[in-house]
């Protein structure tokens, strides 16, 4: 059985804020190190390794906005932010621009999936993910059979 989606255009505000959560899950050691270089003011009675690490840390935040809003205009990566339509299998995610261009995606380039109240994400890099509302599916149905490609993948 293959899906076929209905056309979508993924929000570039969307992905800046599922990349920006994607990269704080992938990397929550770095909250670690922060709080490490603050517990500094134990040792030493000042409160600059408070200020210290959370410049740091704010500006690594910052660092992966301006990554993820710089891919947004970068013109290798307009595919994903055109109106697309995916076909779905079991062997692979295709994205669709027309009937003649496209692009595949196997299952085990999926790192890992996210699966949300109304939506799939599917992490295939740091900073190429594709989104997935239950609103493109035309039906329950669809959303149900790629629930079931994801368990049979191992991916959730």
């Amino acid at each position: 059985m293959i899906v076929k989606t209905k056309r979508y255009k993924f929000p570039v505000n969307t992905y800046i804020q599922l990349g920006l959560k994607n990269i704080l899950r992938e990397q929550w050691w770095v909250f670690l190190i922060a709080l490490a270089i603050m517990s500094g003011t134990f040792f030493i009675k000042t409160i600059w390794f408070v200020v210290g690490a959370t410049i740091a840390f704010l500006l690594y935040c910052l660092f992966w906005a301006i990554q993820f809003y710089g891919v947004t205009y970068l013109e290798e990566n307009q595919l994903l932010f055109d109106r697309i339509r995916y076909e779905i299998s079991s062997q692979q995610i295709l994205l669709q621009i027309n009937s003649k261009q496209g692009m595949p995606i196997l299952w085990k380039q999926v790192k890992r999936v996210k699966m949300g109240k109304d939506y799939f994400l599917l992490v295939i890099s740091r900073v190429h993910l594709i989104y997935l509302p239950h609103s493109i599916f035309n039906s329950t149905h669809e959303v149900k059979f790629l629930k079931t490609i994801l368990k049979r993948k191992g991916l959730i």
